[in-house]
């Protein structure tokens, strides 16, 4: 069936802020570790607090809102302790502020001199720049996360595009596929009427008499083998003459005086040893003739039987048995025209056109109206965007004044200095830190009431929704019969076919489009239209199956085979053709022409002619050479294709010839057994040939209709897109882009948040360190071993400096 690929990839990777995403699911669960709620949990639960609807009070209900409350205790203490943030934090800065106004708390413009002062500024400076570090930390996540989300949302178009563009390829091929199924049809019909207009009962019978082809073949082979072996005979001994011939002249050569020299006698005695090796090896001339065998083969040819047979029966055969079952194959006709009727009828019947068409309306209205507001959405998460960014930079300009005061007051600072002469860039070090601290009062609550409304909005929708729809529990929740409608089981099954009996959840659907099955199997479309009876052939062939079983022909004037084509027959056995001596034919065709191969000898020749010295004998023996090359070439060879063809009839004629009377005697049986069957049983013969031709037909139209079944259940309107659509929605824009952004959004925030308290004591307590103080302790008394320094309150004294 022809398929489209779609374009979406319903798949999400958030890259390197996944890290804080797992960072941030692991905290949800040790906030929520609790499983996802189950039957009437889940069900009073979206009853009373999704729905609103009010739910009778009554023990079981009780309890099922302390199961609630116990599922949500994790969110409902941290959202406990960020109001309780709200509400003291400010209240804490009001009464620290007026407490200092009053010179306590540390307003007071006078520090105390300590031995560990030196430990002490040191230990608040570095828990100072700790807790700084760590509300950056938390600045840089929710700030990564604030830019994620509109990275995101500015790129979703691209992927909301993609769906849509699928769903239009889903809808737009649908009817395409469906006319594809049917035109099958017509090739499955083609294949049946070719095969009803075969002659069936030639086909049956014909098989009987390939014998006349043996015969045929069994006369070729013989004249092969009469013509081979005169070839031969006449081949071997003519390269008989020419191999004495040349080894008289070799052996003249030999004799000659040049071969008595030391430095060739050696070599010419080897070569003079080999000469008996040149001489024929197979001799055919002791071969029988097949001239008598050849002669009765073709007093049995003489009478075409083949042709005897066609002209007696099966010439008017085909035209007997069409006569008399024209009606039959008329029927069966009839009935592959009427089932091709049915299912195009059946097929233009259905609404598919309609309801693609409003589908398709009904998407591009959707795809206009997504079109126009989604300018309007990237305006509003710009909104959001700079309201996150401006929440950031609360938390940036605490820093900034934490860090200048760190950095002015640690660069600043003169441990030789007093309290009261401290220098500019101490003193401004320690009013940074106190800006600081300020501010910290001033803004911690605003960032505080952000984190705990984006913590329980994105923290019960990761785990209400992300999670539950990653395991499938969110459909099962859906699928809770008489949840969604109180009088119907299945809620789908309601909205679709009219019948909430019907076994058919959202949870099947999304998982069978998960895996691209057909949108006949995932919605149980059966229950609308069912193609199990559309494509029963039963019910069309069961009228033509009983005209078959009455069908009468007489075929009692066929004669199959003569007494005159029996008795050529068993001439044909008699023939002498297994009296043929084979194995003396296979005994001399088995040899080489020759004793040696002549290729080889001369060869050997002109290499030991190339030892001897230069002169007449070396030019003579390489004469020799070529010449026994060229006997080769123009004797041997051909002499080689003869015994190869000689090779192939023998062994033709050796097969027929094995049980060639057994087998002339089963074809006589079967011919007669055969013309038995037609005098007496053709009727019935007829019936069963026409039964076994009509079973192959239906078995062709089984294969189509279990084809259309499979096509239908697992290829046609595969709807693959619809999941990705429910992914892309749910997924990808609610729990990647939303849900795992805003909670490590509030993540980061919470976290800095939290550590401005310690910031705020830490603040306070080094300002005293690095700010220049009003007053400090002065000792006059310094023989009594004091260093000089002495308390204010005691003696009543001011600092000389600022009196």
């Amino acid at each position: 069936v022809p398929a489209k690929t779609y374009d979406t990839g319903a798949y999400h990777e958030p890259g390197a802020i996944g890290i804080l995403f797992k960072i941030v699911h692991a905290f949800l669960y040790l906030v929520q570790p609790n499983t996802f709620p189950q039957g009437k949990q889940i069900t009073y639960f979206c009853l009373k607090y999704i729905f609103a609807v009010d739910v009778v009070s009554s023990p079981e209900n009780v309890v099922l809102t302390l199961q609630a409350i116990y599922y949500e205790i994790g969110f409902i203490v941290s959202a406990a302790l960020g109001l309780l943030f709200i509400l003291l934090l400010p209240l804490v800065g009001l009464c620290f502020c007026m407490c200092r106004c009053c010179d306590n708390c540390g307003g007071e413009m006078h520090q105390r001199q300590k031995k560990n002062a030196d430990c002490q500024r040191s230990c608040f400076a570095t828990f100072l720049f700790v807790a700084s570090l760590i509300i950056r930390v938390g600045v840089l996540c929710a700030y990564a996360a604030n830019q994620h989300l509109t990275n995101q949302v500015r790129g979703a178009k691209k992927l909301v595009n993609s769906n849509f563009k699928d769903l239009k390829v889903f809808l737009n091929d649908t009817p395409a596929q469906i006319d594809y199924l049917v035109s099958q049809y017509n090739t499955t019909k083609d294949k049946a009427l070719s095969d009803l207009n075969s002659c069936f009962l030639t086909k049956a019978f014909f098989k009987k008499f390939h014998i006349f082809a043996a015969i045929r073949e069994t006369k070729e082979a013989l004249e092969n083998v009469s013509v081979s072996v005169e070839v031969l005979q006449e081949g071997t001994e003519r390269l008989h003459a020419n191999l004495t011939d040349v080894k008289m002249h070799l052996s003249n050569t030999l004799n000659d005086s040049a071969c008595n020299a030391a430095q060739a006698a050696s070599t010419c005695n080897i070569i003079r040893n080999s000469l008996g090796q040149l001489n024929i090896n197979a001799n055919f001339s002791g071969l029988p003739g097949v001239s008598s065998q050849l002669a009765k083969i073709n007093d049995v040819l003489k009478i075409d039987l083949s042709s005897l047979v066609q002209k007696v029966s099966f010439n008017d055969t085909p035209d007997l048995v069409v006569n008399q079952t024209r009606n039959i194959l008329s029927d069966i006709k009839g009935v592959l025209e009427s089932v091709g009727s049915n299912i195009t009828t059946f097929t233009r019947a259905l609404p598919v056109q309609k309801i693609l068409a409003d589908l398709m309306v009904y998407l591009t209205q959707s795809e206009a109206y997504v079109q126009d507001y989604f300018p309007i959405v990237e305006q509003y998460d710009f909104y959001r965007w700079l309201g996150c960014l401006i929440l950031c930079c609360m938390l940036v300009l605490i820093l900034v004044f934490y860090y200048l005061g760190l950095l002015c007051g640690t660069c600043g600072y003169d441990k030789h200095a007093s309290p009261t002469t401290r220098g500019c860039i101490s003193n401004t070090g320690g009013n940074f830190l106190m800006a600081g601290v300020g501010f910290s009062f001033l803004f911690s609550w605003v960032l505080m009431i952000v984190v705990v409304l984006t913590f329980v909005t994105g923290g019960n929708v990761e785990k209400l929704v992300c999670e539950p729809f990653e395991d499938k529990n969110l459909f099962k929740v859906l699928d809770t019969p008489y949840l969604l409608n109180k009088h119907w089981k299945n809620y789908l099954a309601g909205i679709i076919f009219k019948n909430p009996n019907v076994n058919l959840t959202f949870e099947k659907v999304y998982s069978d489009c998960k895996e691209n099955k057909g949108i006949y199997t995932s919605l149980h479309l059966e229950h609308l239209f069912n193609i199990n009876e559309l494509l029963n052939i039963s019910m069309y062939t069961e009228d033509v199956a009983l005209k078959i079983e009455h069908i009468q022909i007489n075929l009692s004037n066929i004669i199959l085979l003569d007494e005159i084509g029996k008795e050529n027959l068993l001439n044909f056995s008699s023939s002498g053709i297994d009296g043929i001596d084979f194995s003396a034919y296979l005994t001399e065709i088995n040899k080489s022409v020759t004793k040696v191969d002549l290729l080889s000898f001369a060869n050997d020749l002109e290499a030991r002619a190339d030892q001897l010295p230069k002169g007449a004998l070396e030019n003579a023996l390489k004469g020799h050479a070529n010449n026994i090359r060229m006997i080769h070439n123009q004797q041997v060879v051909p002499l080689e294709q003869a015994m190869s063809t000689l090779n192939q009839s023998i062994r033709l004629l050796k097969r027929t010839s094995s049980e060639l009377m057994v087998k002339v005697k089963n074809v006589i049986s079967a011919v007669n057994a055969a013309q038995n069957l037609i005098n007496n049983n053709a009727s019935q013969l007829i019936v069963q040939e026409t039964k076994k031709y009509m079973d192959t037909i239906i078995g062709y139209f089984e294969q189509y209709t279990e084809w259309v079944k499979e096509s239908i259940s697992m290829e046609v309107a595969a709807c693959k897109p619809i999941a990705n659509v429910i992914d892309t929605a749910v997924d990808i824009f609610l729990c990647s882009y939303i849900a795992d952004s805003v909670n490590t959004f509030w993540f980061g925030l919470g976290g800095s948040s939290m550590f401005l308290i310690p910031a705020i004591i830490f603040a306070v307590k080094l300002s005293k360190y690095y700010r220049r103080m009003d007053t400090e302790d002065v000792y006059d008394d310094t023989e009594n071993g004091n260093n000089g320094y002495h308390k204010e309150h005691l003696y009543g004294i001011h600092n000389p400096v600022f009196t």
